[in-house]
């Protein structure tokens, strides 16, 4: 019994397994549906993100100084101001992401 591999089995098989992995490609269309649905739930929570440490700040320094509704106030604006700036970046993102695969897309026909 000889170590080498023989070559033409090898062919084989790597034709055989790139049939396999071909019939296992997902969809792209289901991949993009699935990446937007990750950009809106990540642009939700940067927005709750935002509001609540704005709110625990406001909170914390109107307990600190006995200013009760003043810093509450603020911080959290600030915090929604902060959440919304976050999310119009991902915005931007993904809109450049979408421009960027869009071409690759043109490129290919």
């Amino acid at each position: 019994m000889s170590d080498t591999p023989d070559p033409e089995l090898l062919a084989q098989l790597e034709k055989r397994i790139a049939a396999v992995k071909k019939t296992h490609e997902p969809d792209p269309k289901e991949i993009t549906n699935v990446g937007q649905m990750e950009y809106a739930w990540r642009m939700i929570i940067e927005l709750m993100v935002g509001i609540c440490i704005g709110f625990g700040i406001g909170y914390w320094l109107d307990v600190f100084f006995d200013t009760m509704p003043w810093f509450l106030v603020l911080f959290t604006l600030l915090g929604f101001a902060a959440g919304v700036n976050v999310m119009l970046k991902t915005a931007k993102e993904l809109q450049q992401d979408n421009a960027a695969q869009d071409a690759g897309n043109d490129e290919g026909k």
